[in-house]
């Protein structure tokens, strides 16, 4: 490790206390007793590859140099930098940035094209020596359909236009979200066998390949060179190629299991649990101690029997627990001024001490451990308090890392997944390496802040070269100062969450950050067909160095290297066209190839056909909004590195609409408005959402909030980006049933309840009338409750659900965060939100007069103030 430095003085204690320098020195482990704790390539112009930047004032990640539209003309430099965004858009220009996708939520997945050409029984015929593919190909696919409900790969439209003028319109832009760690039921099929690829590519073989059923030659997809199956595709007949799963289906998983034996799939109880350290603050009061003990007592009682854990301990030493005897808490210390040196880590690691044992031995220990926890003493404010979180996570490493090192690597078998350390921190780290000074007024503290940015993100890069992840929890009221933490947890592919306290959502998050892991060593390759250009890509990972040119001498494909393979995690892609297209169908080609948490490598190949047209109209039809909304959010998000770039963006949103309307639009005769093309008409809601939401509004009042929220944004899956954009709006009826309503403030009716799902956030409302009878507003409350609940079982980072009622000073979150529709005239009203037919007059003048009067736009006003009349509603 980094900054070398003496032979830490090695002692054990019973307990590791909340004041270092009042603890007995004395060698021997004095025990504590156990609490009774009830269980409660030819890179074609690389793209720009863009993981989430650090928002932090004292420094700036590379950027190229970009024209003052903030897009590039030309071909893009083949390295990783920070995109500008496309603000100002001037036709044609191409796309600035390129982001990651994830999961859909809501409707729309990308359907994965049905119909495609595959062989005939024909015998093959040759032509002059060549073989005439059109008459040997037959179609085995005219029956593919939509994979299930959440696909890997979301495209922002169905066709692709052939016109590259228009096709590379910037303000609307064309794109994919990939998913690679996600889990969708029916999976895909399965394959023991080595596949068969381009030899000059390097494609994979699939569903859309043309096929000689006399000879076994198929036709690459992406470069449409002909390649061999060594007689594997020769059949009689094209249904006889449906026996092979990738034929006969666009998403395919090959298998090769750790131990070499066909046919071996493990099942769940032989799942290898990669070892959990929890490296966890000592310095907090007795409120924050107080639920933070408890969320930790649950999160042991929640861990699979067979789970590997580790306890450290940081104030301004390092206590590293010992699990060696049963239900006995012991530690050992290390100083936390410097890195640990190799000698005491070495002497920690090779003596007697246990420090990673699974939870059936060790239970009692941890249980023991946290109760013996005590609050901090001394009379320092909690900012001021010496924490070295990073010699702590620097111990917690090895710890992790173990003996293996000196070991010959034939002995070591690798765990399953990747290993993860979770920080619960209270507070920023101010002692030891990559620590900042207690003071924003220190005189060295711009300089000091920059050397521990650079530390972190370097320890950050070693715990990833050593597959292991840091997520950090934060939580209380003391600054964590987020842009000195963040680039620890995100280079090393982990998050960083905020939280109010230790309580209950801090907790859920513990559970949920310890599972989350789906594989490791993953790598992401992208095919795309000649006419295609990646442009940008964003997501929680970077460009890798695969060099494949020796087996695949024409391989244009974009590899990344995935920090984590997680399902909550998604990448986004930014595409153009590099001239105008001249073929019926482009095809792309996705494979995730990483190691899953059975240690079986995978390689799970997704290919896609995509139509091409000509039709304006028939294009903008096939436009999912939703995800053309995330996708534009994503590349805004990228220049929105602090508060004053996202003031900036919030411009660039008017910009683009004004555009889209100019580009795909039409003109009102005889005015100069311009009319929203009715094909895409969610989409200015969406992004009207986007603009005065927290990613870029002013909703969220601190800055470190912000940070938090784009970077988690820029990463997250295509279901939480878009609740994180455009909120979810649920009005509970009699019978515990729920309605889905525009998220307008016109749902906030005063005998009503209502959900409103924000992504990180989750609001229940309850109105005046409502709340006034007891027994109606608990039911009401208790099944808003449950649908919370349900809606984000399984979302990480896990929400705040806060309830309040009509009226509270709590409610202007809720308001906040709706369109204020009651502006618009009763037309617009109704025909956005027709549930107001269903009230009486009585009733309409009754909601009407609950409004408060307000200078913030609703959408159509804010349409009409940038020359453009507002789409019917689809």
């Amino acid at each position: 490790m980094a900054n070398q430095a003496q032979p830490s003085i090695r002692y054990s204690v019973g307990v590791a206390s909340s004041h270092p320098e009042t603890q007995s020195s004395h060698p021997e482990r004095s025990p504590v007793p156990p609490p009774s704790v009830s269980p409660g390539a030819h890179r074609f112009p690389p793209p720009k590859f863009q993981n989430d930047q650090i928002p932090s004032p004292s420094i700036q990640a590379p950027t190229t140099a970009s024209p003052a539209n903030g897009v590039k003309s030309g071909s893009p430099p083949p390295h990783l930098s920070t995109p500008p965004g496309p603000p100002v858009f001037s036709s044609p220009v191409r796309p600035a940035a390129v982001p990651f996708r994830a999961s859909p939520s809501t409707p729309q997945p990308v359907a994965f094209s049905s119909g495609s050409s595959l062989p005939t029984s024909s015998p093959p015929h040759f032509s002059n020596g060549s073989v005439d593919l059109l008459h040997q190909t037959s179609d085995v696919t005219e029956d593919l359909t939509t994979v299930g409900e959440a696909p890997y790969v979301l495209f922002s439209a169905h066709k692709v236009l052939k016109q590259k003028k228009l096709a590379n319109v910037p303000s609307l832009g064309f794109g994919a979200l990939v998913s690679p760690g996600r889990e969708i039921s029916p999976g895909p099929q399965i394959i023991q066998r080595d596949p068969h690829r381009c030899q000059n590519c390097g494609a994979y073989a699939n569903v859309y390949c043309k096929i000689l059923l006399g000879s076994g030659q198929w036709q690459c997809v992406i470069c449409r060179k002909l390649n061999g199956s060594e007689g594997e595709y020769i059949a009689p007949s094209r249904e006889d190629l449906r026996n092979f799963s990738e034929l006969s289906s666009p998403m395919v998983d090959y298998v090769q299991t750790g131990n070499k034996r066909p046919g071996f799939i493990p099942v769940s109880d032989s799942r290898m649990s990669a070892p959990i350290v929890l490296v966890i603050d000592e310095c907090l009061d007795e409120p924050h101690l107080q639920h933070l003990q408890s969320s930790l007592h649950a999160f042991v009682d929640s861990l699979p029997p067979t789970t590997r854990i580790g306890i450290i301990l940081y104030g301004r030493t390092v206590s590293v627990y010992d699990f060696s005897e049963e239900s006995i808490a012991s530690a050992d210390v290390l100083p936390g001024e410097k890195s640990p040196t190799q000698e005491s880590l070495k002497s920690l690691i090779y003596g007697t001490g246990i420090y990673l044992s699974p939870m059936h031995a060790s239970l009692p220990v941890a249980h023991a451990i946290f109760s013996s926890l005590r609050p901090y003493k001394l009379n320092i404010s909690e900012v001021s308090r010496d924490r070295c979180l990073g010699t702590a996570v620097e111990v917690a490493l090895a710890i992790v890392q173990g003996p293996s090192a000196e070991i010959s690597r034939g002995l070591i078998t690798r765990s399953g997944g990747k290993s993860r350390i979770i920080v619960c921190a209270g507070g920023p780290n101010t002692y030891g390496p990559g620590s900042v000074p207690h003071s924003y007024s220190h005189p060295n503290y711009p300089h000091m802040e920059k050397t521990a940015l650079k530390w972190m993100e370097h320890l950050g890069r070693e715990a990833h070269r050593h597959n292991t992840v840091v997520d950090i929890l934060c939580a209380g009221t003391c600054p964590v100062r987020v842009p000195v933490v963040q680039p620890l947890a995100k280079a090393s592919g982990g998050v960083l969450v905020l939280h109010d306290d230790f309580g209950e959502a801090f907790g859920v998050n513990l559970q949920r950050a310890s599972t989350r892991a789906a594989g490791s060593h993953g790598i992401l390759e992208i095919r795309c067909s000649d006419d295609i250009l990646i442009s940008q890509a964003v997501g929680p990972g970077e460009e890798a160095h695969v060099d494949t040119h020796e087996t695949f001498k024409n391989d244009s494909s974009l590899y990344i290297q995935m920090l984590s393979v997680e399902e909550t995690q998604s990448f986004s892609l930014s595409m153009e066209t590099k001239g105008d297209i001249k073929s019926d169908y482009v095809f792309f080609q996705f494979v995730i190839q990483y190691s899953n948490v059975y240690q079986a490598d995978i390689s799970r190949v997704i290919t896609v056909r995509l139509p091409t047209v000509d039709s304006v109209s028939s294009y903008l039809e096939s436009v999912q909004d939703e995800v053309a909304a995330v996708l534009i959010a994503k590349r805004t998000l990228l220049r929105a590195k602090n508060y004053s770039d996202a003031i900036d963006m919030r411009s660039t949103i008017d910009e683009r609409i004004k555009d889209i309307a100019l580009k795909f639009g039409s003109q009102v005769p005889k005015s100069k408005l311009y009319r929203f093309p009715k094909e895409i008409s969610l989409l200015p809601e969406l992004l009207f959402h986007l603009k005065r939401g927290p990613l870029l509004g002013s909703i969220v009042g601190h800055e470190d909030e912000r940070s938090v929220l784009r970077n988690l944004f820029l990463n997250a899956s295509f279901d939480l980006s878009l609740r994180m954009v455009a909120p979810r709006c649920l009005m509970h009826r009699e019978g515990g049933t729920f309605e889905e309503l525009p998220a307008y403030d016109l749902a906030m009716q005063s005998d009503a309840a209502v959900v409103l799902d924000h992504g990180t956030d989750v609001f229940i409302w309850l109105g005046a009338e409502l709340a006034v009878d007891e027994g109606r507003s608990a039911a009401a409350l208790a099944a808003c409750r449950t649908l919370a609940e349900e809606l984000t079982e399984f979302r990480f980072p896990a929400p705040r659900i806060l309830a309040f009622k009509e009226g509270s000073s709590q409610a202007r979150y809720f308001v906040s965060r709706l369109i204020p529709a009651h502006k618009d005239p009763p037309y617009e009203q109704e025909a956005r939100f027709p549930q107001l037919r269903t009230l009486t007059t009585e009733q309409r003048t009754k909601l009407k007069s609950s409004f408060i009067h307000f200078d913030e736009p609703s959408t159509c006003e804010w349409l009409r103030s940038l020359k453009v009349v507002p789409p019917e509603p689809s």
